[in-house]
């Protein structure tokens, strides 16, 4: 079985030439807008939820008007090189090393449908809401026809068990064939993606900004700055 390697750079966000690169790039633009809304004359704490510096720096970010301070959260600690970033160890379903509305925004880019069950997306839903004074959380859309992770369409409508022998047998999007059965089973298990109304009901006092392709919701982005 052959990689759809147009749909591949159409789509692949390693690819900086690809559409999905632009809609990251137009995504964060309407992003500062939001975070110039808090003012441009103090110091903004981000907390970037499963972030790395490398993708601040291609956005941009030195640009910014606002003096930023941003803080990585993965599970491990990652390396940075700016002194405008930090970075901690932390799971996003637990974040009680921060008090509540302690930070100004709360940041994530396709992290909360990694989380392998509703359950674990409702915990990491409500602890950004609970310490943030603002967020931004993007995540794709289940309905659009190219599953973003396998790059292959229809992907996540195909039954489980097939979705499992893909893995396993055959490279696809940004995953190689594992050849073993309990290594393509936790890969698929591991994303769980989102409808908009399912961002809504994570996210109740959020807006949704919609990113389309050829008319097709490709991503959604439940923000809130509402907080003075």
């Amino acid at each position: 079985m052959q990689q759809f390697s147009g749909v591949k750079n159409l789509l692949d966000p390693n690819n900086r030439s690809s559409f999905n690169q632009r809609f990251r790039q137009k995504r964060f633009q309407f992003f500062l807008k939001q975070l110039e809304s808090l003012g441009t004359d103090k110091s903004i704490t981000i907390l970037d939820i499963g972030g790395v510096e490398a993708y601040w720096l291609n956005m941009g970010v030195m640009e910014a008007k606002c003096k930023l301070k941003i803080i990585l959260l993965n599970l491990q600690e990652v390396h940075v090189s700016n002194n405008i970033f930090s970075s901690v160890a932390g799971d996003a379903r637990d974040l009680s090393k921060y008090q509540d509305k302690s930070i100004d925004v709360v940041y994530s880019n396709s992290v909360i449908e990694h989380l392998f069950k509703w359950e674990n997306q409702v915990k990491m839903a409500n602890e950004v809401a609970r310490v943030g004074k603002n967020y931004f959380v993007q995540t794709p859309n289940y309905w659009f026809p190219v599953e973003p992770h396998w790059l292959f369409p229809f992907f996540q409508f195909l039954p489980h068990s097939f979705r499992v022998w893909l893995t396993q047998n055959f490279s696809f999007g940004h995953y190689k064939k594992t050849g073993n059965y309990e290594t393509a089973l936790n890969r698929v298990n591991e994303v769980h993606l989102l409808t908009v109304k399912e961002m809504k009901q994570l996210f109740p006092a959020a807006s949704i900004y919609k990113e389309r392709f050829f008319g097709f919701v490709k991503s959604f982005t439940a923000y809130n700055f509402s907080a003075e």
